[in-house]
């Protein structure tokens, strides 16, 4: 399941999380972003346990996206240990998105 992160939880929970945190940063309205959410819902079905996947609405949470600095959407973070490991701008692929996860697990450190 793909959690929903607000300003309210998203530090907290990026900070504790015990494995790596995939962030899509979406608006409702963004045609890309659309497109690549059924692709996070896969990813966060197949990586559960391993990975976190979550989103967050920057229209809703225009500090979370100041803080990162984003100005374009879909806008994706790997966090690994509450840092931003790598990023990925616009719909890309699954198979680039599972790249991506992949060298955040391997490089992912308990």
């Amino acid at each position: 399941m793909v959690e929903v992160f607000t300003e309210e939880n998203f530090a907290k929970r990026i900070i504790q999380a015990k494995e790596p945190v995939l962030v899509d940063f979406y608006a409702d309205w963004c045609g890309p972003c659309r497109k690549i959410g059924p692709v996070m819902e896969r990813l966060a079905e197949k990586y559960e346990g391993k990975l976190i996947v979550g989103k967050v609405n920057v229209d809703e949470n225009p500090g979370i996206a100041r803080e990162y600095h984003v100005q374009s959407i879909p806008y994706l973070v790997l966090f690994s240990q509450g840092e931003v490991k790598e990023t990925s701008l616009g719909a890309v692929s699954s198979r680039t998105l599972e790249e991506m996860i992949h060298r955040g697990l391997e490089n992912f450190e308990e």
